[in-house]
């Protein structure tokens, strides 16, 4: 495998699986040629009766699907999900092999999925992590190189023709015959689809798999039915309270809660809150619970209303909603049964999809609206460069979610701990990068807060706060001080898998990691 050096001074291939790959040439240096990708052409005359078919049997007998095949699969239901299990083991005992998985997200109900790999059924995933699967990756138990993209980049690869989908299985709480499906009413509701859009627009065959079969029509349609094949009723498609995210608690440990409060102060004492056009997002972690709390309280002190908050959604930014703290959510997806309720109840709660939201390859998606992210990791090193793949053991747990896309925002947050049990955050060098710092502008640790020295501007925002600003270099020699110097995994050669940046390119890859 020939391997060059990006931008970034990382070694990545230059092909992958057989296809070419672009390495990674600095923020704004990669810029897209040609046309959109695009599905075959249908026409109305193959669809003159019902969509809806008996079962998924019947259905799969219909899609002729055949080895090599790449399949699809949304994630809003997270860690609630029935239907990926489902389908991948009706495929398996069709004797299927060397299936490409293109799930936007993977979650530990998917472990199934680790024996389907080994036995040959997948030999390779494009889109997401989890730890199992990422597990059975990082020691070279998958036959193909994964690719790791964001949510917007994966809405971009498949527009752009680098990720071509044969069969999208599109998981709908309510769809009425004629394919048209949502995500807030139905036993399994679980907010937006947004993230199958994509799905939707760009892959060769479309099937809508859903609980609750309703007449036509059925609105708000998510989904449209114009771009819809087959519509198939399972008895049930997920368990809906199981789509929680982290936690729906606002974190009691004190020194996270000083990292929230920081980060909160921070947004503050740049004046954002001072200007038109306010807006923040933020995860749904105990401590980014606690950040949306804390700013909260200084919104309410300076009377200040944001223009939007940008979820995945909690109960938190819908009671801001509800208190007037906030104009709109624009939701990705719903990390708790509030935003659910909120989205299908509130209308300035409203569902977005990755290509307004987050992808590159647009006329400009709103993620540069964003004023303030504030994102985690598990690693930023002494560049500002941040991981949120590898943990510093070498091991490929996570996918990369919106950590990129969100990066975009005028003043990007890190918010970690500096110590994480052994185990320094603040390193001279990520195991992987996710984002390259040049998107980084701010690391928030309870023992101080760094800011990256290119934004003079947020600096000079900064001068007469109390905040404790130090350099990147002081945080990780107190951080080495507290848990002496790491060793580094050792890895083989060989690679497992890619980090694509939000524009196709290659910013790092991981190695097999050397688990003897």
């Amino acid at each position: 495998m020939k391997m060059v050096k990006n931008a970034l001074g990382r070694e990545v291939p230059t092909e992958i699986n057989g296809n070419p790959a672009i390495p990674f040439k600095g923020i704004g240096g990669h810029r897209p040629a040609g046309k959109k990708a695009g599905p075959p052409i249908p026409s109305g005359a193959d669809y003159t009766g019902s969509k809806v078919l008996k079962n998924l049997d019947e259905v799969i007998d219909r899609l002729e699907i055949r080895d090599g095949m790449t399949i699809s699969f949304h994630h809003h239901l997270r860690n609630g999900d029935y239907l990926v299990n489902m389908v991948m083991e009706k495929l398996a005992a069709r004797g299927l092999k060397n299936l490409v998985l293109a799930p936007s997200a993977l979650f530990p109900v998917h472990e199934p999925l680790v024996d389907h790999i080994k036995k040959g059924v997948i030999s390779q995933i494009q889109g997401s992590m989890n730890g199992p699967v990422g597990r059975l990756c990082t020691v070279g138990g998958m036959e193909k190189i994964a690719v790791l993209r964001s949510h917007g980049g994966r809405y971009r690869a498949i527009q752009d023709g680098d990720l071509h989908i044969d069969v999208a299985f599109i998981a709908a709480p309510t769809a009425d015959t004629h394919g048209n499906a949502n995500g807030v009413y139905g036993p399994s509701a679980c907010g937006p689809l947004g993230f199958a859009l994509a799905d939707s627009l760009y892959a060769d065959k479309v099937v809508v798999v859903t609980d609750n079969l309703v007449p036509f029509p059925t609105y708000p349609w998510s989904i449209e039915g114009g771009n819809v094949d087959y519509v198939v009723p399972v008895e049930k498609l997920g368990d809906p309270t199981k789509i929680v995210s982290g936690t729906t608690k606002i974190t009691e440990d004190p020194n996270r809660l000083k990292i929230a409060a920081y980060a909160a102060q921070l947004v503050r004492d740049s004046g954002l809150m001072d200007e038109s056009g306010f807006s923040f997002q933020a995860g749904a972690g105990g401590m980014s619970l606690a950040f949306v709390k804390y700013v909260a309280d200084y919104m309410r002190e300076k009377r200040v209303v944001a223009d939007f908050v940008r979820g995945g959604s909690t109960k938190f930014l819908v009671d801001i909603l509800k208190e007037g703290l906030t104009r709109f959510i624009l939701d990705g997806q719903s990390f708790d049964l509030a935003g659910v309720e909120s989205l299908r109840d509130n209308w300035n709660h409203i569902e977005t999809n990755p290509f307004v939201s987050y992808n590159y390859h647009t006329k400009g998606c709103f993620a540069p609206l964003v004023k303030a992210s504030v994102l985690g990791g598990t690693e930023v090193d002494l560049d500002f460069n941040v991981n949120v793949n590898t943990h510093s053991d070498g091991w490929l747990l996570h996918g990369i979610g919106g950590f990129q896309d969100a990066a975009d925002a005028y003043m990007t947050i890190i918010t970690v701990p500096l110590y994480r049990k052994k185990n320094p955050i603040i390193v001279d060098r990520v195991h992987t990068i996710t984002a390259p710092g040049d998107v980084i502008d701010a690391v928030v640790t309870d023992y101080g807060i760094a800011v990256n020295p290119k934004r003079h501007d947020l600096l000079n925002r900064l001068k007469g706060s109390d905040l404790p600003l130090v350099s990147i270099e002081e945080l990780h020699e107190k951080a080495i001080e507290i848990t002496g110097k790491p060793e580094k995994p050792k890895t083989k050669d060989r690679v497992v898998a890619v980090i694509e940046w939000r524009d196709g390119t290659v910013i790092d890859a991981v190695r097999e990691l050397d688990a003897v």
